[in-house]
């Protein structure tokens, strides 16, 4: 008989019993790959790494006249680091969204999850799923719609939450490692998933069960942590910080979002850290964390997507 002894409770994101199950309570709801009727967008399904797995739903938008290839968005998916997918229907319907307004294509990248695998496997993932794509710079990598139609010369990472702090991992390792066939143009991170061991800005505000959520899912999805001011969790303490490859940033928070002033920090933390780039602060008034997922037809949600086009596409939108 299964124990119902929790031994750790992090609704309502998921729970886990003392006799090792794990019942996560949300981004279970997958959808599959199509030609979405609203947008024209299309979509299937790729596998990176039959090994690990590692997998990516691949997008492109609906064809036109252009003659030329077109920017490539690298997408990681949020949820904490322990739920959620690229296949999610919250996804799904961002990515063919965000495809639609920008005209680019998109890697939408699904890496193993916590606690069954503990960071910094996510991050192994991502670049694993980052070396594939490289892998079709010159138009001979396996999948078709990479070697035809997307740019490799205009590339872009983004993510929000946990994938917006993965987004960032993989911008600094391009920066430090280097990745032949990929050049990264921009970095979009999307309400960050960054803490620290001082608190900055208004969060002592924070409900302490709050504040206590955050902290402690950082050693749940990653034991080995050295602490709230480890790199992975606290940018301000990565001596890499000024290795992210990217020439432009754009962070985006949220007024009513706990991990707003985590955004601005990174922002300042970026300026200082010797980077070369141009950085820009966009911040949602009256919304909270990932609220375009959510309520992904609001009049807020359609704006935002805008402002994510807008920043791949070179323009500035307020």
């Amino acid at each position: 008989m299964a124990s119902t002894e929790i031994a750790h409770d992090f609704s309502p994101m998921l729970v886990v019993y003392k006799d090792g199950r794990i019942h996560r309570l949300a981004g279970n709801e997958l959808i599959d790959p199509s030609l979405d009727p609203l947008t024209g967008v299309e979509s299937k399904d790729v596998v990176i790494s039959p090994e690990t797995p590692v997998s990516a739903r691949i997008y492109k938008p609906k064809p036109t006249a252009q003659p030329h290839k077109l920017p490539l968005l690298v997408y990681f998916h949020g949820g904490g680091f322990c739920i959620e997918s690229a296949f999610s229907s919250f996804y799904h319907r961002h990515l063919n969204s965000l495809v639609a307004e920008a005209n680019v294509v998109a890697v939408s990248v699904d890496y193993r999850l916590a606690p069954e695998h503990p960071l910094p496997i996510a991050y192994e993932d991502s670049w694993d799923a980052l070396k594939w794509v490289a892998a079709h710079s010159a138009g001979t990598g396996p999948e078709e719609w990479l070697n035809g139609i997307a740019d490799l010369d205009r590339v872009y990472f983004a993510g929000d939450s946990a994938g917006a702090n993965i987004a960032n991992r993989m911008a600094i390792r391009v920066g430090t490692e280097g990745l032949a066939g990929l050049n990264l143009r921009g970095l979009l991170l999307v309400h960050a998933y960054f803490w620290g061991g001082k608190l900055i800005g208004d969060e002592e505000k924070l409900n302490p069960e709050h504040r206590s959520f955050i902290e402690k899912l950082w050693y749940f999805v990653c034991p080995k942590i050295s602490g709230l001011d480890d790199p992975i969790v606290n940018p301000g303490f990565d001596p890499e910080l000024g290795r992210v490859a990217a020439e432009r940033v754009a962070v985006f928070v949220a007024e009513k979002d706990a991990l707003k002033n985590r955004g601005w920090f990174y922002s300042e933390c970026l300026k200082k850290s010797g980077w070369g780039g141009a950085v820009d602060v966009i911040e949602t008034k009256g919304q909270g964390h990932v609220f375009h997922l959510f309520n992904p037809t609001s009049d807020e949600a359609v704006d935002f997507v805008g402002k994510l086009a807008a920043f791949i596409n070179g323009e500035r939108r307020e």
